[in-house]
């Protein structure tokens, strides 16, 4: 099975709030945002943001330039449902990030929360780490979070990669100038907890 179906089923069997890395609101990837000090027509990509209800926080903080990307096109149904009339206000994107063209040094703020600890194969993360430092622009902000030490190893029936703060910027390289480092631990759906590494950094 492809990634896209595996993901397209995870997200037409679960209900947006039954999946393991749900949260109400992302306060994390918030005030990490906010410490960007970008305006409010900051150009924001989120990736493998579908269901998340990250662009309703950012869309209610006033924020007019806020992309959406994620593998599944079902993720996106949901959360443009869930957004009504609001949901013209985002560019949405339905792709694979290893895969799609994004517009050349046009993001003030690269978002991932869950995404590139999926990234199992060297390859995969080697063309991650290609299209952030194609589509940001200079002097942009990159802010990812992975699954940290203590995180799970697999996550929806698919392995994963787990991080600390030195092997997830070693990823990125010396283009990246780490600016602040955290773990959280996220408390599921279910009861347990998952330990995430958010890392924000500034492409040089």
């Amino acid at each position: 099975m492809d990634q896209k179906t595996h993901w397209d089923n995870v997200y037409k069997t679960k209900a947006s709030d039954a999946v393991s890395w749900y949260r109400p609101h992302l306060e994390k990837s918030l005030e990490l945002i906010c410490k960007t000090n970008t305006d409010r027509f900051a150009s924001i990509i989120d990736v493998g943001g579908g269901e998340s209800t990250l662009v309703d926080d950012l869309l209610k903080d006033g924020c007019r330039n806020v992309s959406i990307l994620d593998i599944s096109e079902t993720a996106i149904e949901v959360s443009k449902r869930r957004l009504g009339d609001n949901a013209a206000l985002v560019t949405w994107i339905a792709a694979d990030i290893t895969q799609v063209e994004l517009p050349f040094q046009h993001y003030d703020v690269w978002h991932d929360r869950a995404v590139f600890h999926f990234l199992t194969s060297n390859e995969e993360r080697i063309k991650y780490v290609r299209q952030v430092t194609k589509a940001v622009k200079p002097g942009g902000h990159v802010i990812v979070a992975t699954f940290g030490p203590q995180g799970p190893e697999k996550c929806s029936g698919l392995s994963t990669m787990r991080y600390d703060a030195d092997t997830l910027h070693n990823e990125f390289g010396t283009k990246f100038k780490l600016i602040e480092s955290a773990t959280e631990l996220h408390n599921t759906p279910f009861g347990t907890t998952q330990q995430f590494l958010y890392c924000y950094c500034v492409l040089k």
